[in-house]
């Protein structure tokens, strides 16, 4: 796991604020299966104490995403492309209808609020700041979705968006590769606007099949 930097921990807890930076490596691929990471060692990079981390990944235990090694810390609970085909379909399933009605629902601060965090995608993008991309990123999309109404819907594709696994995230960064994505955010936010549902349907199918064909792998 690439070594996060102290000065990230600043707002809200710091239990959440590394559940945060894991979730991040583990979607990122940062984390990988069958490597174990402890909880002291990386308290130590983060200078802060152990427990805060071992809450924060107890927590990603309870979600599925990790495992513990007893004595030895925790590893990543494997994804097979089996696995990820099932989360892409899921997505589909669930973030398609909700995003169409959150469209009709939405209002124009909502939208000042999204174009806002599209910004701040495609600047992340620009810096190759992978990091602050997925954080915006995830942002933008349970934000957009909240705007429908139905906090469980919400929830669920959370869930399953931190069991997506970008392996390639990190080499499309460095190649500056990450602006295309980035831009489908703000294509996403026009056709809301002017109320193109079909445009919108089109834009979020792609995005989502983006995702899953050019960025996630099992890294096997």
């Amino acid at each position: 796991m690439a070594e996060p930097t102290a000065g990230l921990l600043r707002h809200t807890s710091l239990r959440d604020q590394v559940l945060e930076l894991v979730r991040h490596a583990l979607v990122s691929g940062e984390i990988r299966p069958g490597e174990i990471y402890s909880a002291s060692a990386l308290a130590a990079r983060l200078q802060v104490s152990s427990s805060p981390v071992r809450e924060a990944m107890l927590t990603l235990v309870n979600q599925g995403l990790l495992e513990p090694v007893r004595n030895r810390g925790f590893r990543a609970v494997p994804m097979s492309e089996q696995d990820l085909d099932e989360v892409y379909e899921m997505r589909v399933l669930l973030e398609l209808p909700g995003t169409l009605k959150a469209a009709a629902r939405i209002t124009d601060a909502d939208l000042d609020r999204l174009r806002a965090l599209a910004a701040d995608i495609e600047d992340a993008a620009e810096a190759g700041d992978v990091v602050r991309f997925l954080d915006a990123d995830r942002h933008f999309h349970l934000d957009l979705l909240g705007c429908g109404g139905n906090r469980r819907l919400v929830d669920a594709v959370a869930t399953l968006r931190d069991q997506t696994r970008l392996y390639g995230l990190e080499n499309l960064a460095e190649r500056g590769a990450l602006a295309d994505s980035a831009r489908e955010h703000r294509e996403i936010l026009v056709a809301i606007a002017e109320r193109d549902t079909a445009r919108l349907e089109e834009l979020v199918h792609a995005h989502l099949r983006h995702i899953r064909a050019d960025w996630a792998r099992t890294g096997d």
